[in-house]
């Protein structure tokens, strides 16, 4: 699955024990721009130093599987978790915006000077 947003906040790694690393990348993803929604995403292990040149404001398009998990707690209730693991990021390339053309005044081409205009209509 991709998505394209814009990186709100990148997150510190965190070595969460001796053989496992995460970090969290959260992108405001905007469909609809009056209400942005923020996503976060997790980088695990080796895939941490993808968010390494990343900062607040880049446009990006981020690669990720949707993985989903039960636990149950001591009473016997089940909850279910979702979690969105990058596995790539692409930086999107905006398109500058560039001024106005400048304008040209117009030019009378109706007709030249010392030529009839012997057009039939």
């Amino acid at each position: 699955m991709e998505i394209k947003g814009k990186v709100h906040e990148v997150g510190a790694t965190q070595q969460v024990s001796e053989t496992f690393k995460k970090r969290d990348l959260i992108v405001e993803y905007a469909e609809n721009p009056t209400y942005p929604e923020y996503i976060r995403f997790e980088a695990l292990q080796d895939k941490t130093a993808l968010l390494d040149s990343l900062k607040a404001g880049d446009e990006v398009e981020v690669f990720f599987n949707l993985r989903g998990r039960p636990w149950t707690n001591k009473e016997g209730v089940t909850s279910y978790f979702n979690s969105l693991v990058v596995w790539r990021i692409n930086a999107v390339e905006t398109t500058p915006v560039t001024a106005a053309p400048a304008t040209v005044a117009p030019v009378d081409v109706s007709n030249t000077t010392g030529e009839d205009d012997d057009l039939p209509f």
